[in-house]
């Protein structure tokens, strides 16, 4: 399976190429921008790689929740790299990105994603499997810090950077946690992997229905 993934949720600006089980990835942390990076990220990797998008199975995203500005962005250049290939699309969720990533990192089994949604919010949810493909335990919310919750009777590894913009979080949920890392962010890398199992499963999508995902109301209603 030959995936290109691209990543503008956050202040990070990544693209990976996975082949079969090999992966390469270009990751930047530059606030601002992401739109004049994407592409030339995306163009270095296939050519490093001698294939072109045609030689490729589909094209993957973070689709958010994230920066609204930047889940426009990598919606819209993922859109038009698949429609102009002829290849699916596979929106993924940056939370679960997150939580792949700081499974993989630290071998936690059940992840709480919490990413800083500004505005004094937070966007999060828990996952299990996530030495692997993450299966949600909770669906994905936007809320107040003092509304993470966690399932009872197991522990879990935090990750994402809502733990470093509100510590209060970890603190309340205090031996629920086994651990926690306040740098992780979304990267593409991990979404070329959750969507490289999407589209083994048949689970693309034409290029028209890769949406991003807001959750915060307000913003959708402002489009």
């Amino acid at each position: 399976m030959k995936v290109l993934a691209i990543d503008a949720a956050t202040e990070a600006c990544s693209a990976a190429l996975r082949i079969g089980d090999a992966l390469t990835e270009r990751f930047e942390i530059i606030g601002r921008g992401h739109a004049a990076r994407l592409l030339p990220m995306a163009d270095e990797l296939l050519r490093e790689a001698g294939l072109t998008l045609r030689d490729l199975d589909g094209i993957a995203f973070g689709r958010g929740p994230g920066g609204f500005t930047g889940l426009r962005i990598a919606a819209g250049v993922a859109q038009g790299l698949a429609a102009g290939a002829g290849l699916p699309i596979v929106p993924v969720s940056n939370l679960a990105a997150v939580a792949a990533g700081a499974g993989r990192a630290s071998g936690a089994d059940r992840v709480l994603a919490c990413m800083d949604a500004r505005m004094g919010q937070v966007y999060w949810a828990a996952y299990e499997n996530c030495g692997d493909i993450p299966r949600e335990v909770t669906p994905e919310r936007l809320s107040n810090p003092g509304e993470v919750a966690l399932p009872a009777g197991a522990t879990w590894y935090g990750a994402g950077h809502g733990f470093s913009a509100f510590p209060e979080v970890a603190t309340r949920l205090g031996a629920s946690l086994a651990g926690v890392d306040a740098d992780a962010l979304p990267r593409a890398a991990e979404i070329a992997r959750i969507a490289a199992a999407e589209l083994a499963a048949g689970r693309g999508l034409p290029p028209a229905l890769g949406l991003p995902v807001y959750l915060r109301d307000d913003v959708v209603h402002r489009r």
